[in-house]
Parts: C-alpha cells; sequence; structure tokens
C-alpha cells in the first residue's frame, strides 16, 4: 500500500545558550527544535510472529519500510535525537504529520495521547535509577502506535527499562508474540510505569536515613538533603500524574487501535500507575514532616544550649558578685564601716571556700530540678 507524504517539517537547531527547551513566540506549527548536545540516532528492527523473530539494526528508516505493511508485528526503535536527515525521513517513511515529529523532538512534553487517522501518538517520561545510590535518569519516549507496527523515539540509547520486553520477545516468553502491535505498545507502558518502583524504593530507603540523622545529629547539610528530596519527589510526581491520565483516556475513550482484550491489561497498568501515586504522596508527606522534625530537633537543641548558658551564668552570678566587693580597692582600716577580713590572715581562703559552698549549693538545687539531664548530648549533637 503506497503512503501519502507529508511536507518535511522545517528543523531548527537548539541554541548552546538556551537552558530551558521551547518554542519562541510565533514559531511555526510544526517546528523542530533539537538539542545541540543529543545523541546520534541508533535504530533496531524487531519484526516478529508467533513462530519467526527477527532483530537486526538497520542504518536508514528506508530499510524498515518493507515490514510495515505485513502481518508481522514490527517494532522499530529509534535511540537518539541527533540527526536532522534521520528525523525528515522517518517521517516519510511512517508518514507521520509534522506536529507529531515536533512532540517527539520536543523533549518537555507532557505526556499525553493523540489519536491520528492511521495511528496514535503516545507521549511518556521513563526514569532510571542512576548507578550510584540516589537520583534517576529521566527521558522522554514516544511510541506511534500503528495496525501493524510500533515507532519508539527515545532521546538517549542507554539508560531505559525496556530490555526485559526485547528478551520476551526474543525468547519467546508469555504471549507478546501471539499479540497485535497494541499488545506490544502495553508491554511497554507498563515497563515504563514499573520503572517507577525501583526509583522510589531507594527513595524510601533514603527518607529512612534522613529520618535518623534529623533525630541524631540535624546539620544544614540535613536541611539541603530534605530540600533535595523534596524537589525530586515533586518531579517524579509531575511525570506520573499525566502519565496515569494518559493512560486512563486509553482505557475510557478507547481507540480501533487498542483492542479490548488489551483494555483489559491496561486497566492493570493504570492500578500500577496509581500506586506509583500514592507511594510518591506519602513519600512528599514525610519529606514534609521531616522538615517539621528538623525544625523542632534545631529548636529543642537551642532551648538546651540556653538552659545550659542560663544555668552557668546563675552559678558565677554571686560569685562574680563577692568577688567584686572584695576587688574594690578601698583603704578600710581608718573607715567606721571596716571590713576585718580584709587583714584576716584566713580571709581569702574562706572567701573562696565561701564562694565554693555557694556554688555547690546553686549545682545541688538545680540538680534537683532535673536542669542537668540533657546537658551531656549538647556537646555531641551541636556540631553546625
Amino acid at each position: 500500500m503506497a503512503r501519502k507524504l507529508r511536507p518535511s517539517p522545517k528543523i531548527l537547531t537548539k541554541p548552546d545558550n538556551e537552558d530551558d527547551f521551547y518554542h519562541e513566540p510565533g514559531t511555526i506549527p510544526g517546528t523542530i527544535i533539537i538539542p545541540t548536545d543529543a545523541s546520534p540516532p541508533e535504530m533496531t528492527l524487531i519484526d516478529y510472529s508467533t513462530g519467526d523473530v527477527i532483530r537486526k539494526e538497520i542504518k536508514t528508516p528506508e530499510e524498515c519500510a518493507d515490514y510495515l505493511d505485513t502481518a508481522s508485528v514490527s517494532w522499530v526503535e529509534v535511540q537518539g535525537l541527533g540527526d536532522e536527515d534521520i528525523l525528515r525521513r522517518l517521517g516519510k517513511v511512517f508518514d507521520l504529520h509534522p506536529l507529531v515529529l515536533e512532540d517527539i523532538v520536543n523533549l518537555v512534553e507532557r505526556p499525553k495521547i493523540e489519536e491520528y487517522e492511521d495511528y496514535l501518538l503516545i507521549i511518556c517520561r521513563m526514569v532510571v535509577p542512576k548507578e550510584k545510590r540516589y537520583g534517576f535518569y529521566s527521558e522522554q519516549v514516544s511510541l506511534v502506535l500503528g495496525k501493524n507496527y510500533l515507532l519508539t523515539v527515545q532521546e538517549e540509547p542507554e539508560h531505559d527499562c525496556l530490555e526485559g520486553v526485547r528478551a520476551r520477545i526474543c525468547n519467546n516468553k508469555g504471549i507478546i508474540r501471539k499479540r497485535k502491535a497494541d499488545y506490544l505498545a502495553y508491554s511497554l507502558l507498563d515497563a515504563i510505569i514499573d520503572g517507577f518502583f525501583p526509583v522510589l524504593e531507594l527513595y524510601g530507603e533514603r527518607i529512612e536515613e534522613l529520618e535518623e540523622e534529623v533525630m541524631v545529629n540535624p546539620s544544614r547539610q540535613t536541611l539541603q538533603k530534605i530540600y533535595q528530596v523534596r524537589r525530586e519527589l515533586l518531579q517524579l510526581r509531575r511525570y506520573i500524574w499525566p502519565q496515569r491520565d494518559a493512560i486512563n483516556s486509553l482505557i475510557r475513550d478507547g481507540n480501533e487501535l487498542i483492542s479490548e482484550d488489551v483494555r483489559i491489561y491496561l486497566r492493570d497498568c493504570y492500578d500500577h500507575a496509581v500506586q506509583v501515586m500514592d507511594m510518591l504522596e506519602t513519600y512528599r508527606e514525610l519529606a514534609t514532616g521531616l522538615m517539621d522534625v528538623y525544625l523542632s530537633a534545631v529548636s529543642n537543641r537551642m532551648n538546651e544550649i540556653m538552659k545550659f548558658l542560663t544555668v552557668m551564668s546563675s552559678i558565677f552570678i554571686p560569685l562574680t558578685f563577692v568577688a567584686g566587693i572584695y576587688g574594690m580597692n578601698f583603704n578600710t582600716d581608718k573607715s567606721p564601716y571596716n571590713m576585718p577580713e580584709l587583714n584576716w590572715y584566713w580571709g581569702y581562703p574562706m572567701c573562696l571556700a565561701f564562694m565554693a559552698a555557694v556554688a555547690f549549693v546553686l549545682v545541688f538545687i538545680f540538680w534537683r530540678r532535673g536542669w542537668f539531664q540533657n546537658f551531656s548530648q549538647i556537646n555531641s549533637d551541636y556540631k553546625i
């Protein structure tokens, strides 16, 4: 079947000095902005049926054109957006609307579903935990679902969670090779949604560590960590919320490219998205509670420090008074208000003994009132 070709959209390059990815006001619809640091595309074709599978690397989009109208299911993977010519030729081979190419390359696109005459566009967000302990990689994944084919476009060839689906196809595991392209699209969506769980598990462990740190030894670095966790959880929420709505629209609205059987599977995918949302909300509340606990811990510690300083001042105030009285330089030998202890042989040691006795009585009184019970923690905890 011959495909009607649409005019290729204008393709621009994103300037190096732009930090955000956006279209300038008045930009022509269908304009494509390519990031200057985009990875060169790597293309893979997986064509499968019940009894056979073909997986090969392709150099040009035209190599997959013969597979698109066959009875088998063709999965064309494009990983990387750094080649302007490849994007143009992909649009011609798959007969893509200019706005579809714009959405695919616009890396800050909100997850959504767009219906066209012969295919369905699904924009979603994929997250993968980093090799180090905390953090995650995030990239946009675009799915173009046709009757017997599926085109997926990713930002880069690394850090994805779709290898399990590829292995199931090549090793004939499950029922994926017995189904059509819509089941393949569901499998990818399910893998992308499930990819949030390992990331959230790491954040659960991180929040537990922050809880212990807040209770034992809170510091300014602890506050920065809490803010960072809250920002990253908010970012994950912005990814999964519209993604959940997009899956719900596939279930609710229906489309001739999505069969009733696959729509049932999508309900399970929707349940997973809701579960991710619940976990995110729980972790966000815990992070907010950590902020309150941190402020309370710092306030309590400051109160203990002020109590310690007050007690020490209270002990030394009467001693300072006595020392001030006897430190006045007045000769009282001829004064009617004589201070005989100034010339007394034992006057100096008796004055020191009196001052020590006053200090001991004050310490005993404060101890009986329980004012010394938390002072042992102040020196070990106060490390800001």
